[in-house]
């Protein structure tokens, strides 16, 4: 028998801990996905672009999953990265201890490519499915966070992905 792990992809919030709307949205597409006996993984640590606080960014979408229903028993231990690759790295470092598995990488719809291309490749043994959250975002705002994934695409095919 698989068991489901909906991995959820670490995203800003505020310096009181407060959500990004994207962290939000991350987050409410997992409580949407999530079924009884599913696990739980929850990415993000801390740096100065996505959270200076004390609590780990993964610590406050793991409370906002639980006021969301999500039950404590369903969470992994967190994944503390500090951007895409380190999610992938750090995610396959938790779930390497686990058998019979099927991930679902939960990210943004503008970040869904590069974090496929990343998974794709360190997390090549597992079974994958990926879902890309509505982002709310302005034309420009999005457009802007287009053009960067596009950029850091072309890196990683240009330069290779080290990690």
């Amino acid at each position: 028998m698989l068991t489901d792990v909906l991995i959820v992809l670490g995203s800003p919030n505020n310096s009181e801990g407060v959500l990004s709307d994207t962290a939000i949205s991350r987050l409410n597409c997992c409580v949407k996905h999530y079924e009884k006996d599913m696990l739980v993984l929850c990415t993000g640590g801390w740096g100065a672009h996505f959270n200076i606080t004390e609590q780990a960014h993964a610590f406050c979408a793991k409370q906002y999953l639980i006021t969301q229903g999500i039950p404590e028993s369903a969470f992994l231990d967190f994944a503390l990265s500090q951007h895409t690759v380190d999610d992938a790295v750090k995610t396959l470092a938790i779930i390497s201890k686990l058998k019979n598995i099927r991930l679902t990488v939960i990210t943004s719809d503008y970040h869904l490519k590069r974090v496929k291309l990343i998974f794709e490749t360190i997390l090549a043994s597992y079974s994958m499915k990926f879902i890309g959250a509505k982002s709310n975002l302005d034309k420009k705002a999005y457009d802007f966070l287009i053009a960067h994934e596009e950029k850091a695409i072309r890196s990683i095919t240009k330069n290779g992905l080290y990690y």
